[in-house]
Order: structure tokens, then C-alpha cells, then sequence
């Protein structure tokens, strides 16, 4: 837990004003209470209507939002828009997240659209994959296309967009909620904008919206001086608990936050900090407990291509990034998997991501996953599991940096709150 300590000094005679403001102000904050109190009751007994009901009801009856994990019957999804993405500008926060042989691209590209070739095939395939959702009997829903190069300035920073390719990373939906991430990179402050007319709707339908504390991402918020230089340093690095992202204010991406009911796991990240996991524990508590746990991973940004839930009892474990609190999990129960490593090959470029998107999928439920169409290791260990695989090809869309798992976030799944912990 974060410990605010308060001090408080001066003379004697301030003590003495300060007691006697705070008895006048006791005295007058209690008399407009039982003003209101007694206003609201008053109110009450003479208004009897069906917004009582409303403001009773969890849950209202006709809400479209409601998802409590990874794998209950999937109804309703938002895919994400690969349209006018285009490459961050290469500040210090996109630096340390990305692999020292795409820096150059970053360099020479940044602000500017990523290649219009490779943009055109993924753009193809994600149209692809809502087709094929949509025969599953999925509702899909997409942002609002934006024109991402256009150059925008805080009073701290300046920027160009990026993308709104992936829903997971600025969106979590806990429940009936809507808790939309302050995100950490500046080249995402503004992504909300193309969400807006969905969660709108959503809250509509009586939805709970809540939008995390956004940062200034003014320097402080970065390490200036991040020492990265080889994959050595990352692990080092990680090893020590040093990020890029400081504690100046609290940041995190939705996708570094992954669910099992009651419970939610995160992990402290390159764009997640402590400060941020502290905001959604106590905006979450009491209802909801948020674990941390960690890995051995030189980069950590997104936990579902490290650490990916599928279904109750059952969690798919990278080997190369092995979760230093895996016991907890093992001794609830729980089955751990290790995905084969991946196929993709070595030329395929994948700017802002690992090659271990192969195990960022998509359950429809917990006897459907939706899986990469060209990663058959995969789709053995599924098949052997008992899991029928859809199998789709997103291999130019991952170049963007992610899988099935980040280019969706699941509205509706079909299920109860549980606890698969107690």
C-alpha cells in the first residue's frame, strides 16, 4: 500500500484557530447534512419511481456491458481500426518498449503512416476476422476512424497520434464497467477520442463509466536517462524494478491487467506503475482483489502475451518469461500450460511487439478459441486440451503489436461473478 504521511505544525495560537475553525465547521458541515437529509426524505416520500428501482439494480436489465473474464460465451466484442495508424514519434517511453533494430525505423518514420502496403493487408485481415466472429455469433462494434498524423499539444508535451488498432490496451471492462486507462504513452493521450461514441452508448444502456486519473506525461512521469543499450541491460533493469515510467503520477494500460473474477492480476511494467495499480485497487476494493505478480521478462508491457487466462482453472504461461509467483496458482488448483514457441518467422517484422503473439488469443468459450492460422504448434496443444480452434490470419495486423487477445476487448460474455481463489 502507498503511506501518505501528513505533517502539521505552527504556534500555539494557530492551534487554537485551527480547533476552534474546525468545532464551527463541524457545526455548520452537520446542519447542511440534516438539511439535506431531511430534503432528500421529504423528496422521497412524495416522488415513487422506477429510478429507484434503477439505482437499486447492480446490474439494470437491459445493459449491454458485462464481462467478468477471459472465457465465458463471448456476445458482444470491440475490434479494433488498423486504419491511418501511424508510427509514435521515438521519445523516450517508445524507446524503451521497442527492440534496438526497429529504433531506426521509429527514427525515420515517426509521426508519419505506417507502410501503406503492409497497412492495406492488415486492414484486410482484421475485416476478415470480424466476418468470421460475427458467424460465430458475435456482436462486433468499431471505433471511429481518426486521422492519427495530426500534430496535437499539451502544456507539457507535443505529439502525433498513433492507432485505435487495440481496445485492450486503453479499455478493461470489470463487470458492468467501463474503466478507460490514462495510458502512458504520448503518442496515445488522446486514443479515448475514438471510443467515445461506443462507451456513450454503452453507458447508456446502463453501464458504470469511469475514466482513470489522466496524466500530464510531463517529463517527470520518464526517465530521461534510461540506460538501455542491449537485452542484458533490460533484464538488469527488470530485475531491479527499473522502468522507464516513474511515480511521478499514476499511468497504466489496460493490458497489463488480465481477470479471473473476483480476481485481477497486473504486473508493474514498462507503461504500468505502481501508482496506477494502486488507483484500480482501491477504486475496485472491495468487490475485486488486484494481485501483482511479475516475470522474468527484460521488457514487460502487456501481460496476455506472458500470461494469458483461459479459462477457469487453466492459464497459458510463457516459458521465456516464467511468472515468479506461479505457486500461487498452482497450489489454487490451477493447470499451467506452456505454449510451444512460436512459428513466426524471423523476417516478418514486428515493431512494437515479441513473437509470442502466438499465445495472445481469443476465447470464445472456454471450447472455442480464436488462434493464428499459420501457428499449428498452438493448435495441437489446444486440440489436445479439448479446445476447437478458429483459426484466422492476422500476421500483417501483428506487426502493429498484437494478437487477438489486444486487437479486441469483449463487452458481454455470458456469465456470473465467481471466485476461483477462495
Amino acid at each position: 500500500m502507498l503511506r501518505v504521511r501528513c505533517l502539521r505544525g505552527g504556534s500555539r495560537g494557530a492551534e487554537a484557530a485551527h480547533y476552534i475553525g474546525s468545532r464551527l465547521q463541524r457545526v455548520f458541515t452537520g446542519w447542511v447534512q440534516r438539511t439535506f437529509q431531511s430534503t432528500q426524505a421529504a423528496t422521497a416520500s412524495q416522488n415513487t419511481c422506477a429510478a429507484d428501482d434503477k439505482a437499486t439494480s447492480p446490474v439494470p436489465k437491459d445493459c449491454l456491458v458485462c464481462s467478468y473474464n477471459e472465457w465465458d460465451p463471448l456476445e458482444e466484442v470491440i475490434v479494433g481500426r488498423a486504419e491511418n495508424a501511424c508510427v509514435p514519434p521515438f521519445s523516450v517511453e517508445v524507446k524503451a518498449n521497442t527492440y534496438e533494430k526497429y529504433w531506426g525505423f521509429y527514427q525515420k518514420f515517426g509521426g508519419q503512416s505506417f507502410p501503406k502496403d503492409h497497412l492495406k493487408k492488415a486492414i484486410a485481415e482484421i475485416e476478415e476476422m470480424c466476418n468470421i466472429l460475427k458467424r460465430e455469433g458475435v456482436i462486433v462494434k468499431r471505433p471511429d476512424p481518426i486521422d492519427w498524423s495530426v500534430r496535437y499539444k499539451t502544456p507539457d508535451f507535443e505529439s502525433t497520434g498513433m492507432y485505435a488498432a487495440m481496445p485492450r490496451d486503453i479499455l478493461l471492462v470489470v463487470g458492468n464497467e467501463i474503466i478507460e486507462a490514462p495510458m502512458a504513452w504520448r503518442a496515445r493521450f488522446f486514443e479515448y477520442r475514438a471510443y467515445r461514441r461506443l462507451i456513450k452508448e454503452y453507458f447508456n444502456s446502463g453501464a458504470k463509466w469511469t475514466t482513470a486519473p489522466k496524466p500530464t506525461m510531463a517529463d517527470e512521469l520518464y526517465d530521461q536517462n534510461y540506460p538501455i543499450h542491449s537485452v542484458e541491460d533490460r533484464h538488469k533493469l527488470a530485475a531491479q524494478g527499473k522502468f522507464v515510467t516513474t511515480e511521478f503520477e499514476p499511468c497504466f494500460d489496460a493490458a497489463d491487467f488480465i481477470r479471473a473474477g473476483r480476481d485481477i492480476f497486473v504486473q508493474r511494467s514498462q507503461v504500468t506503475n505502481y501508482m496506477g495499480i494502486e488507483w484500480m485497487r482501491r477504486h475496485l476494493a472491495p468487490d475485486y482483489r488486484v494481485h501483482i505478480i511479475s516475470f522474468k521478462d527484460p521488457n514487460p508491457m502487456h501481460i496476455d502475451a506472458t500470461f494469458n487466462i483461459i479459462g477457469p482453472g487453466l492459464v497459458l504461461s510463457n516459458p521465456d518469461r516464467p511468472c515468479h509467483q506461479i505457486e500461487l496458482f498452482k497450489k489454487a488448483g490451477w493447470t499451467v500450460i506452456q505454449p510451444p514457441v512460436p512459428l513466426i518467422p524471423d523476417d516478418h517484422p514486428l515493431w512494437m511487439s515479441s513473437k509470442w503473439l502466438s499465445m495472445n488469443v481469443l476465447m470464445l468459450d472456454e471450447k472455442r478459441v480464436m488462434v493464428d492460422a499459420n501457428e499449428t504448434s498452438i493448435q495441437k496443444m489446444f486440440e489436445k486440451l479439448g479446445i476447437s480452434t478458429i483459426k484466422v490470419n492476422i500476421r500483417h495486423a501483428n506487426s502493429l503489436g498484437g494478437g487477438f487477445h489486444c486487437w479486441t476487448c469483449d463487452i458481454r460474455r455470458r456469465g456470473t461473478l465467481q471466485s476461483y481463489f477462495d
